[in-house]
C-alpha cells in the first residue's frame, strides 16, 4: 500500500508523526521516534514567555533543533508560540536559519478583552502569518484553536495569504476552582479519543476547500482514530498523549494496524482514502451542519419515549 502523503509541501512516507510535546525535547527520544517510523518530528514549542524569563532559552532550542537535524533523516518541524509581532518574526527567522524543515506557528490566544471584537482577534493571526510569509521561506503551518466565530472564514483568509498548513486544534487548558482557597487551580490531563470528534468535524468541513495541508492533533489514540482522521481529510496526523502513555513504539504499532486495516478494506493508497468522509464528498453534507444536530436530538427524544413506554 502506498502510504505517502504531502504535508506542508514535504513529501512524507506516511501521515503519522509525534506532535509538539516534551517527548521531542529529548534527542534520544527523537531518535527512538524515528526508529518507530515517525514520518516527521514536531519539536516542542519555543515560548516567548520562556525566552523573556530564562536566559539562553532560545539558544538551547536552536541547538536542539540543529542536533536533531544532524541525527535524524526525517523532516524536523519546529514550533513557535509568540505573543508579540517582533518575537514571531525574530525567532521564526532564527529557526529557519537553524535548518527546520517547516515551522508550526502555535497561535494560543485567549480573547478576554470585551472591547476587542472578533474581526480584530482574527486579524491578529492573519497579520502575523502575512508578515512571516514575506520574511521566511520555509513552509508555515498555523496551529489554531476552535474558538473563532467563523473558523472557515479565518481558514480561507490564511489560505489566501499562503499558509502552507492548518493544524486543528490547540488544546486549551481551562482552570478549575479550589473552593477552599477561592482560587484557580491547574491540572494537566492527557487527551482521549473523545476529543477527536471536534477535530474530525472541522477537518471534514475544510477538506477540499483550502489549498493548505490539513493536520489533526488531539484525540488520535488507536488505528480507527487514525483512519477517521485521514478519511476526514487530514494530510498529517499528530500523536502526543498516546505516545506519552505507551512510548514511541506505539506509533509504529498504529502505522502497521492502519496499513492492515486499509489493505483489508480494499484501499491501495492513503490518497485514495483521504477526504472520503469530508463534507465535500459526503452524500449528506447537512450532517456537518444544523441538520445533524436536529436529527440527533429527535433520535434521542424518540429513544427516551420508547424506553419510557416499554416499547
Amino acid at each position: 500500500m502506498d502510504l505517502s502523503t504531502c504535508y506542508l509541501g514535504l513529501q512524507l512516507r506516511h501521515p503519522f508523526m509525534p506532535g509538539a510535546s516534551p517527548l521531542t525535547a529529548d534527542l534520544d527520544t527523537v531518535r527512538r521516534l524515528e526508529d518507530a517510523d515517525a514520518a516527521a518530528i514536531v519539536l516542542p514549542s519555543l515560548f516567548e514567555e520562556d525566552i523573556v524569563r530564562y536566559e539562553r532559552t532560545a539558544d538551547r532550542y536552536l541547538e536542539h533543533l540543529f542536533r536533531c537535524k544532524r541525527r535524524v533523516a526525517v523532516p524536523v518541524i519546529a514550533s513557535l508560540n509568540g505573543t508579540t509581532p517582533e518575537s514571531w518574526l525574530r525567532y521564526a527567522r532564527l529557526i529557519a536559519q537553524a535548518g527546520a524543515a517547516a515551522i508550526e506557528l502555535n497561535v494560543y490566544h485567549v480573547a478576554t478583552d470585551p472591547t476587542e471584537d472578533s474581526s480584530t482577534v482574527e486579524r491578529r493571526v492573519i497579520d502575523i502569518v502575512a508578515v512571516l510569509k514575506e520574511s521566511v521561506t520555509i513552509p508555515l503551518a498555523v496551529k489554531l484553536s476552535p474558538f473563532y466565530s467563523s473558523l472557515p472564514h479565518l481558514a480561507a483568509a490564511l489560505d489566501r495569504i499562503g499558509a502552507d498548513g492548518l493544524v486543528l486544534f490547540n488544546r486549551f487548558y481551562q482552570p478549575d476552582i479550589d473552593p477552599e482557597g477561592r482560587e484557580a487551580t491547574w491540572h494537566l490531563t492527557l487527551s482521549d479519543s473523545s476529543e477527536l470528534g471536534l477535530r474530525l468535524h472541522w477537518i471534514a468541513i475544510l477538506a477540499g476547500r483550502v489549498k493548505a495541508s490539513l493536520g489533526v492533533t488531539g484525540g488520535v489514540h488507536d488505528v480507527i482514530d487514525a483512519v477517521k482522521a485521514v478519511m476526514a481529510g487530514a494530510d498529517g496526523v499528530q500523536l502526543v498523549s498516546e505516545l506519552i502513555g505507551f512510548g514511541p513504539v506505539r506509533l509504529h504499532m498504529i502505522l502497521d494496524q492502519f496499513t492492515e486495516w486499509a489493505t483489508q478494506h480494499g484501499y491501495s493508497s492513503v490518497s485514495q482514502m483521504r477526504g472520503l468522509a469530508s463534507q465535500q464528498q459526503s452524500g449528506d453534507p447537512a450532517a456537518f451542519q444544523r441538520g445533524n444536530y436536529v436529527r440527533l436530538l429527535h433520535e434521542a427524544q424518540t429513544g427516551v419515549l420508547i424506553e419510557q413506554s416499554g416499547g
